[in-house]
């Protein structure tokens, strides 16, 4: 069960760190994406942040992910200078891959294509 505290960091960093994603891959890539942060899980003490990351199209989220790894620092860095005043700790970040939007995908075409296992 989440707290009040942790659901108000978990806000201000989906909302911040949507921002400072999207401008580290406009710097850095040429490739066409739309990525957007989905879900931010904050563990208790706040020190660690699960981030889960939609990314389209969907074969590109692999390369996304290895990419948001390996500029993990530069992420925190980031945002600890937007965040220093409202956070003590800054967490540590973990990015994984939000695939509902495949899973999603995947029931409508079921449906559609008449496998549907309701009729």
């Amino acid at each position: 069960m989440e707290t009040q505290r942790q659901r108000k960091v978990s806000s201000l960093l989906k909302k911040d760190l949507s921002n400072i994603i999207q401008a580290l891959f406009r710097e850095h890539t040429r490739h066409n994406l739309l990525i957007s942060v989905t879900k931010v899980n904050v563990s208790i003490d706040l020190s660690h942040a699960k981030v889960y990351v939609s990314v389209f199209p969907s074969n590109m989220a692999s390369k996304s992910i290895s990419f948001l790894q390996k500029k993990g620092l530069e992420v925190k860095k980031k945002f600890s200078s937007l965040a220093k005043n409202q956070l003590r700790v800054i967490p540590d970040f973990e990015f994984y891959i939000d695939d509902s939007l495949d899973y999603i995908d995947e029931i409508d075409k079921a449906l559609k294509e008449g496998d549907n296992p309701i009729k």
